[in-house]
């Protein structure tokens, strides 16, 4: 039974957004929203829902540092029950590609994160096996994923008594991924010491001991892979795959039957269209990795035959993590106002791309078919799903069957106050407000539009005697680690920076939040931005937001009244309760700071800088394009800055050489 485990009551909204959201999916509902805003206890409101719920549980957050910080979360609150996590486990990801204006083909080439790889492994174990499993996930769940009917049918189950013959036992092995290794206690290797079999499984840290008498199984336990102590004695082990990727031997010969006559109907076409070069290129690498596949079981880019093994039609959907929870469980979509137009942009992005590979006779059609979900796909296996923002999108309240607001928080911390203020001699002012702040020993945050006015407003606050860091995307993981770090401790007292979003995840001593330029219009400051910005400030019992502008835009008045709203809300409860607001008081663990050591992954593809020179001035202004407006829609605004300023630069250079 799930059970959470916390020394924390609900309190504030959370009981009444907790008894709404159970009831409604006791009722049946579909879709519901929680509007929760910052502070207020999301977190906590989802894991009790579970709880009262009980039913597995997966959990998609928009990129891995918001999931890493989720997982963490979860795992204190369900020390008893199974918390997995399953992210993309490409440390670095270019994909296939070719441009043909150029000629130019990219090779795919990826690292894989071996830890992230056997969390994956654990994740579809747990779902397989248990009810009480809770996996927090990125949007790498609705990528191809294996056929879990392979998975399950590739099971090897062990059990006290059972006669099994040896050779074949470790054939078995060999089959699910499993490499002998006499030397080295590795994960997905096996080795037999005398009638001893020691299996390292890639999906758990303990080793697996199987003793044999004669063929007899005479005992089955767990051991310790580092110091050889055992650790359990069990009656009965099952022993799963190694990779997502596996598939039987009668698979692959029938994949490889089938992938030869769509070779030769694709030929054909290219044939008949005078397309000589394409048909031989792609005879070719075809035939090459039909090769492979026949000897070896397993080729570089094995995933884009995926349909072959799976048995699809064109354009069937592929098999993705979801399909291994069946048909009962429930969903959360964490940030959804930016985690759905991620959803929706994944397979558009995904056909671009290959579009230019099977047309020019690199890949066959079937490449198409291992894709992420369509969001329409993805919505027809959706059970029961509950979107989680403080900014929910018209998507997800036009689609809810309830919206469930949770605007109270359990501390009586009420949305800061907003003020607008004229731009003119915004520095001077906003220097005026940091001393009133350092009085109190607390910390500020501005944001800024550029880069370079990050840079240059720093170094002026320095120059004023105001300790100052800047903040963008440019700086490592490690120098981002530290500025935040420096903030809290107090070494410095105010961090600049354009996109003060993610970074400003928790930070209970920021008691201001300035926003220069506040009327500029576009997606650094749009409606859902600032009042996610507003929300920075939300931590501490003097929060005080001021919006430097010369007149108030749409996005601005809409922020401000949905402040305001909440607001009035917020002070009407602890007035009739008698609250009296606290700031969060939260050590300085260095640890958090963990979570952000995983430098964005959704920078996946191309990096965009480096077509600069093999396209033309206008292919490349195209695509710079497109890549800003996917990173402003999912929220990656100093991405999108960043893009923003290259696009112009290239815009005004093809114009001076026109004139």
């Amino acid at each position: 039974m799930f059970r959470v485990i916390s020394e924390f009551v609900p309190s504030g909204d959370q009981p009444k957004a907790i008894e709404k959201l159970v009831n409604g999916l006791k009722s049946g509902y579909k879709v519901q929203t929680l509007l929760g805003i910052t502070g207020s206890g999301k977190t906590f409101t989802m894991a009790k829902v579970i709880e009262n719920i009980q039913k597995p549980t997966l959990i998609i957050s928009p990129n891995k540092t918001l999931a890493a910080q989720l997982y963490s979360e979860f795992k204190g609150f369900f020390p008893e029950n199974k918390v997995e996590f399953f992210v993309s486990y490409y440390d670095y990801y270019q994909p296939e590609a070719y441009i043909p204006t150029k000629d130019l083909y990219i090779e795919k080439n990826a690292d894989i994160n071996e830890i992230i790889s056997r969390m994956r492994m654990s994740a579809i174990k747990s779902i397989l096996t248990r009810r009480d499993v809770i996996v927090v996930a990125s949007v790498s769940a609705i990528y191809n994923c294996g056929d879990p009917r392979d998975f399950s049918a590739l099971n090897f189950k062990v059990e006290i008594g059972q006669n099994i013959k040896l050779g074949k036992f470790l054939t078995h092995l060999a089959k699910i991924g499993y490499e002998r290794k006499d030397d080295v206690e590795s994960k997905g290797a096996f080795r037999l010491k005398g009638d001893t079999i020691e299996i390292f499984p890639s999906y758990q840290d303990d080793g697996i001991k199987i003793e044999l008498f004669g063929d007899e199984v005479d005992g089955i336990f767990t051991f310790d892979p580092l110091n050889r102590t055992i650790i359990e004695k069990l009656d009965r082990v099952i022993i799963y795959p190694t990779k997502e990727f596996i598939t039987t031997e009668e698979k692959i010969l029938n994949a490889v039957n089938t992938i030869k006559e769509e070779l030769e109907q694709q030929v054909k076409y290219f044939m008949k269209n005078g397309k000589i070069l394409e048909a031989e290129r792609l005879k070719q690498r075809t035939m090459n990795d039909i090769e492979l596949l026949t000897t070896l079981g397993y080729c570089n880019g094995i995933e884009n035959y995926s349909r072959h093994f799976d048995g699809r039609k064109p354009g069937e959907p592929p098999y993705s993590l979801l399909d291994y929870f069946g048909s009962d469980y429930l969903i959360f979509i964490d940030e959804s106002h930016i985690t759905i137009p991620q959803l929706r942009a994944m397979y558009r992005g995904d056909y671009s791309r290959k579009k230019n590979l099977v047309e020019y006779g690199f890949r066959l059609p079937c490449a198409f078919d291992n894709r992420p979900l369509k969001f329409d796909e993805f919505w027809e296996k959706i059970d029961q799903i509950i979107f989680v923002s403080a900014t929910p999108g018209d998507f997800e309240i036009r689609n809810s069957k309830q919206v469930v607001e949770q605007i109270i928080r359990p501390t009586g911390l009420i949305d800061p106050e907003v003020e607008v203020r004229p731009t003119q001699n915004q520095v001077d002012d906003l220097i005026g407000e940091i001393l009133k702040i350092r009085e109190k020993n607390e910390r500020a945050l501005v944001t800024v539009l550029t880069k370079k006015t990050a840079e240059k407003l720093s170094e002026y606050l320095i120059e004023y005697g105001i300790k100052a860091l800047y903040l963008h995307s440019e700086l490592d993981t490690i120098e981002r680690v530290e500025v935040l770090k420096k903030l809290r401790r107090g070494d410095i007292e105010v961090v600049v920076g354009v996109n003060l979003l993610r970074e400003g995840l928790d930070l209970p001593e920021v008691s201001l939040v300035a926003i220069l330029d506040s009327d500029t219009e576009g997606f650094l400051r749009s409606e859902t931005t600032l009042i996610q910005i507003i929300g920075r400030v939300a931590r501490n019992q003097n929060g005080k937001v001021i919006m430097y502008a010369d007149r108030v835009t749409s996005a601005m008045r809409k922020a401000i009244e949905e402040t305001n709203r909440r607001r009035k809300i917020q002070l009407e409860y602890n007035k009739k309760y008698n609250i009296k607001p606290q700031s969060i008081v939260k050590p300085l663990n260095e640890e958090i700071f963990k979570q952000f050591m995983d430098e964005e992954d959704n920078k996946k593809g191309l990096d965009v800088f480096m077509l600069k020179e093999t396209l033309s001035a206008e292919e490349y202004m195209a695509i710079l394009e497109e890549e800003m407006y996917k990173a402003a829609s999912e929220l990656r605004y100093e991405d999108a800055a960043r893009i923003r300023d290259e696009l112009f630069k290239v815009r005004e250079k093809l114009k001076n050489l026109k004139n």
